[in-house]
């Protein structure tokens, strides 16, 4: 039940619902279940295969698309005809598009893409009363977000992941994304560092970090294993997009090291996208020892997860990995690289391995090394579920975002209120 004495808020990013990008979709959920009311925003529409599970189906039913909107003429200069009744304010969201841009001129023709598609959702939004337009990272649809709350009276906030947010840092200008918003939402105190290091100290008392999170006992639930398993099989797990920077070559590169010896090893990668079919091609030597699932939904992943001994995240480049807290919660180690927000969550030692990105052969000892005790693996699983549980539930991540919606980040700038107990 909504409570009245909430805003009306409206989620936006680029693409929604998206199979990688399920947090958004928890988030979203768990602001509803606290009484927010959440109206979800995409700039695109997303493909049916986006939607493998019936909350993404529904997310996509219920989503506004601003391109397709933008797309209908009647539609287009409806928004125009009303953000025109207040020239001031059109005027000025233009030219602070147009003081944002990047050099060039491809990047001048997507600012002015970006005010175009800010005055349809702007419309949007004062139709359906919403009061604080809130975006999930730095890109194209961060921009749309900062236009439409300077067309209209709508406060705007953002949520920085990185590492990707921050690779062009002033083609993106988070420094005026973040000195113009309500508040900004990390995911770690490392994002969190980048974001101050980029923006103007003034503001540094916005930036709050919410970590993504889970639902802990989704994950404690006996089910099938998927896919099915042999009496015998140590299985390794992945979850996550099949793109070169998840670092996939170098785990099937492991795994021709350690299968001679270890032949009961099994690896399943779930997910989908650009280097499947190099991957499948580089996995073929291996047999049978490694199965592509595609996607699937969020219970499926939830039952993969159980069904695993050991999950693996070999990539170069992460944030907080969302997939590392459903493994904590399913009680599995993990072996991940050293990147990023990473060791923010994962003990070294106590609930899993941390390696360098790229190195083969420490992957390959430490695989072995939890494949070879499985004492050490309920262990570290343990570990794992008692972190999760205490600092990435995403209820109260939730409750803290609510907090931020209703009242704002204040001014104090130490101690940070919001930030979780253990640092």
């Amino acid at each position: 039940m909504t409570h009245p004495a909430l805003p009306r808020i409206a989620y936006l990013t680029g693409q929604y619902p998206e199979v990688s990008l399920t947090f958004i979709l928890r988030e979203v959920e768990a602001l509803r279940a606290l009484g927010m009311e959440v109206q979800t925003c995409s700039i695109r529409r997303t493909p049916p295969e986006q939607h493998p599970g019936r909350a993404e189906k529904a997310a996509a039913a219920s989503t506004f698309h601003v391109l397709e909107t933008l797309r209908n003429p009647l539609k287009f200069l409806a928004a125009q005809m009303y953000l025109l009744r207040q020239p001031g304010r059109y005027f000025r969201a233009l030219r602070l598009a147009l003081q944002t841009r990047a050099p060039g001129l491809r990047a001048l023709v997507y600012q002015i893409i970006f005010f175009l598609e800010a005055t349809v959702l702007a419309h949007h939004l004062k139709r359906e009363k919403i009061t604080h337009l809130h975006n999930h990272f730095v890109f194209g649809s961060a921009t749309v977000a900062m236009l439409v709350s300077e067309l209209t009276d709508i406060d705007y906030s953002f949520t920085l992941h990185g590492p990707a947010d921050l690779f062009e840092p002033y083609r993106w200008r988070i420094d005026a994304k973040t000195a113009r918003a309500k508040f900004v939402s990390t995911i770690s105190h490392y994002a969190r560092s980048q974001l101050m290091f980029f923006s103007d100290p003034s503001h540094w008392h916005k930036i709050r970090i919410i970590h993504c999170g889970v639902t802990p006992e989704r994950y404690a639930q006996p089910a099938p294993a998927l896919p099915e398993r042999r009496a015998d099989e140590i299985r390794l797990v992945f979850v996550g997009r099949l793109a070169p920077v998840k670092g996939l070559r170098v785990l099937l590169d492991a795994m021709h090291l350690l299968l001679p010896d270890l032949p009961q090893l099994h690896l399943v990668l779930v997910g989908d996208g650009p280097d499947r079919a190099r991957l499948e091609e580089t996995a073929t030597p291996l047999g049978d020892a490694v199965t592509f699932t595609g996607y699937l939904s969020q219970d499926d992943v939830a039952r993969a997860m159980q069904a695993a001994d050991i999950f693996v995240l070999p990539s170069f480049a992460e944030g907080v990995p969302v997939v590392l807290m459903e493994a904590f919660a399913s009680a599995r180690p993990v072996i991940a690289t050293q990147v990023a927000g990473v060791g923010e969550l994962v003990e070294e030692g106590e609930s899993g391995f941390l390696v360098p990105p790229g190195d083969v052969e420490t992957l390959a000892a430490r695989i072995r090394s939890l494949a070879d005790d499985a004492d050490l693996r309920q262990r570290m699983g343990a570990r794992g579920r008692a972190r999760v549980t205490e600092d990435f539930d995403i209820r109260i991540e939730a409750a803290r975002l609510v907090r931020l919606f209703a009242e704002g980040p204040g001014d104090d700038i130490r101690p940070d209120p919001l930030a979780p107990a253990r640092d």
